[in-house]
């Protein structure tokens, strides 16, 4: 399964300043660039604009800052082209260019963000953060080790399924079936069930994930 090329969240080991920033001050740099994006054009459309835009090239001056390429950087802007062209086509039509300009500039400027902190910050440490992040929560009865594992779980079969997903519409292809629907998601179905299937037998194998006995 050829899904591993499809890492998300990869990390991109480096000495940068951005790297050397602890976890707590790059999520408080994400969640302001992500209030800035949201909150400025309640404002005014002036405002709105001036404040994506200026947040949009700073997140850029950081993704180079950071040591990451111009690739890393289309692949994430590639993988919601559509999204992003069928959205500013709606925001352009309804409320003009600006406005249209606004909203896909606050987009890529949270998506970028993220894709910094996730390409500067090993897995491990994010997954340490989130746990500390549930940790207060811990006296309703959650659980962050298992909120971690399950985060981690989830990272882990991404790849995956975007992997089965091409190994399938290649195959599919490959007998002439490439319209045929049941053809190119049935396969993705199964093989996704018998990967959490052997998942789950090995994490119970391991006792991991079991809730502990009082």
């Amino acid at each position: 399964m050829r899904g591993q090329a499809f890492l998300v969240a990869g990390y991109v080991p480096g000495t940068s300043v951005i790297h050397r920033l602890s976890l707590g001050i790059k999520a408080l740099l994400l969640f302001s660039i992500a209030v800035l994006c949201l909150a400025s054009p309640l404002v005014s459309t002036r405002v709105g604009v001036l404040t994506t835009t200026l947040t949009l090239v700073v997140v850029v001056v950081g993704h180079f800052l950071a040591g990451l390429s111009w690739q890393r950087m289309w692949r994430a802007v590639r993988m919601m082209l559509i999204f992003l062209v069928l959205i500013m086509g709606y925001q352009w039509w309804q409320h003009g260019p600006w406005v249209a300009w606004s909203v896909i500039a606050a987009i890529l400027a949270t998506v970028l963000a993220s894709n910094i902190l996730t390409a500067s910050t090993p897995v491990d440490e994010l997954l340490d953060g989130l746990a500390a992040l549930v940790m207060p929560l811990k006296r309703f009865g959650a659980d962050p080790e298992r909120f971690s594992l399950t985060v981690a779980l989830m990272l882990r079969s991404i790849p995956f399924v975007i992997g089965a997903f091409a190994d399938v519409r290649d195959a599919a292809r490959a007998r002439g079936l490439e319209r045929n629907l049941l053809a190119r998601s049935l396969p993705v179905v199964i093989a996704t069930v018998g990967y959490a299937r052997a998942t789950g037998d090995a994490l119970a194998a391991r006792g991991l994930g079991e809730p502990e006995s009082s």
